[in-house]
């Protein structure tokens, strides 16, 4: 099976290209996939139909042109689209995602994952490797997270383990937040175990993908 992977930025790919082979085996063996970072999440455009422009690279105002495409392209067993609920109401998210997928003719096989409140969620629900990753990271910090609760996650997690917490990366101001972000990513990512994951999001992730692997999707 080949599946093409869509997230909204640069640091979702890093952890999803880390933490893949470990849901899906070795690359090219039973599976192959390629991610593809976007610039930002945007919104869902009004016009289903309409062309967008790709240089944008922003998710949502690409999604319909972008899963139209993956419909006629030979080869592309299955889609996966992988997204921040930020703040939204997610079964109305959902919705909205599965409402767009209905209007692309002819549709590829669609999986749509959220995480919540922001995928630095995911790292925090595997506290084991995020302070194996993270030695120095603020216990009492972590010790006031509830998984995949909305509460400003990537600054909750700045404020346990970057000097001068989130406070200090907004004051830098870009790129910072991104470069951060992308460190996550890279020292956090190889060291998460799937099945230890505390993240109900991270868990709908993991078991959509061996399902989707498996063909029971």
């Amino acid at each position: 099976m080949h599946i093409e992977i869509v997230v909204e930025d640069a640091s979702g790919a890093k952890l999803l290209e880390a933490v893949l082979p470990r849901l899906l085996g070795e690359m090219g063996v039973s599976h192959s996939w390629r991610v593809h970072p976007y610039k930002g999440i945007g919104h869902i455009p009004t016009n289903l139909h309409a062309g967008g422009d790709p240089a944008k690279r922003i998710l949502l105002e690409q999604l319909p042109r972008l899963l139209r495409g993956y419909g006629k392209t030979p080869g592309v067993d299955a889609v996966v689209v992988v997204l921040d609920s930020d703040r939204r109401n997610c079964k109305d998210f959902l919705a909205e995602l599965n409402a767009l997928l209905a209007m692309c003719a002819p549709a590829p096989k669609t999986m749509f994952r959220l995480a919540i409140e922001e995928v630095e969620a995911w790292y925090l629900g595997d506290r084991q490797a995020l302070q194996a990753a993270y030695p120095r990271a603020k216990a009492d910090v972590l010790d006031r997270y509830v998984p995949d609760s909305v509460c400003d996650t990537w600054e909750l997690l700045a404020d346990a383990v970057h000097a001068g917490g989130s406070a200090a990366i907004k004051k830098a101001g870009w790129p910072s937040p991104g470069k951060i972000k992308c460190e996550w990513a890279e020292r956090i990512g190889p060291l998460l175990e799937p099945d230890r994951n505390t993240s109900p999001s991270f868990g709908k992730l993991r078991d959509g993908l061996r399902r989707l692997a498996a063909g029971a999707i």
